[in-house]
């Protein structure tokens, strides 16, 4: 991937647009031969490669995967996360849309807490179940006949419950490889990781790119990714949102200043942006916190 690729845009073949399907959209896409990027957005993204093989390039949360994609294959992507995958040949892909309600929803119905499940990007995902479940909606999105929505929803909520499992996974086998290797991982000294994170948290409200945070932090940015994680067991970017959104949820709980503001200070896009991003990473919304009163 090069910076002077042409971005390209995913042609839709069918959609479920207009077939009265609630808290799933679904689309099967062909995308061209290149490079191909998705900004984070607020809802969760998830790819099911159906079309011949193709050699992709994938980046996505300071992960890079280079692979041969197969029918079968999945990408899931966290909402807010962006994203970029290049092909060297033209891909078909079942492309499906996912709301954190939905999330929120089938959490509560299983007894659980959806903000305390960290759902992880997911560049190349084998799972049976959830191929399963895809292969069955892209069924309905080629049938004549317009689905029962309950199909659809009980689908759509079997999706969400097989991520939780796989995310609890990967979750379970990242923590066992990191307590194997923390201890001999590089780490930022304790002053250097103070300095960064200080000028972090006084510029939440500005845009912070990868590559300014490594030229302050005198790293490459290559380099500042791997000591930041290490050191602190996050990427840099879930540790600007999430501060972004705790900063956030201070200023709603003791300041009158509108919560539109609020969220243009504290770095986000829009207070869309704001509300899901809180309900993703802190479990409560701007609409749940206590306001002074003018």
């Amino acid at each position: 991937m090069t910076a002077a690729s042409p971005l390209l845009e995913p042609e839709v073949l069918v959609s479920s647009a207009g077939r009265g399907w609630s808290g799933l959209d679904a689309a099967l896409v062909r995308v061209p031969r290149g490079l191909t990027h998705v900004p984070g957005g607020e809802l969760h993204r998830l790819g099911l490669h159906y079309g011949p093989p193709v050699n992709a390039d994938c980046r996505c949360d300071g992960q890079r995967l280079r692979r041969l994609q197969k029918p079968g294959d999945i990408g899931f992507v966290p909402a807010g996360m962006d994203s970029s995958w290049e092909d060297d040949a033209e891909c078909r892909i079942l492309r499906l849309a996912l709301p954190q309600s939905l999330f929120d929803r089938v959490a509560t119905d299983l007894g659980k807490d959806a903000s305390s499940i960290d759902l992880i990007p997911q560049i190349q995902l084998r799972d049976t179940r959830i191929e399963a479940i895809g292969w069955a909606i892209k069924t309905e999105l080629e049938a004549d006949t317009p689905s029962d929505p309950l199909y659809i929803d009980h689908l759509a909520s079997a999706l969400v419950i097989r991520l939780f499992d796989a995310a609890s996974d990967v979750r379970g086998i990242m923590d066992k490889h990191a307590l194997l290797q923390r201890s001999r991982e590089p780490r930022m000294s304790t002053r250097q990781l103070g300095v960064l994170t200080d000028f972090i948290e006084r510029n939440l409200g500005q845009p912070l790119h990868i590559g300014n945070l490594a030229t302050f932090a005198g790293l490459s940015a290559t380099r500042l990714k791997s000591l930041f994680r290490n050191s602190t067991g996050q990427s840099v970017h879930q540790y600007v949102i999430r501060r972004r959104a705790e900063h956030a949820r201070v200023l709603l709980a003791t300041t009158t200043t509108p919560a539109s503001e609020i969220a243009l200070a504290t770095g986000f896009a829009h207070q869309s942006h704001m509300t899901s991003t809180m309900r993703r990473i802190l479990g409560q919304t701007p609409g749940e916190i206590v306001r002074p009163r003018r």
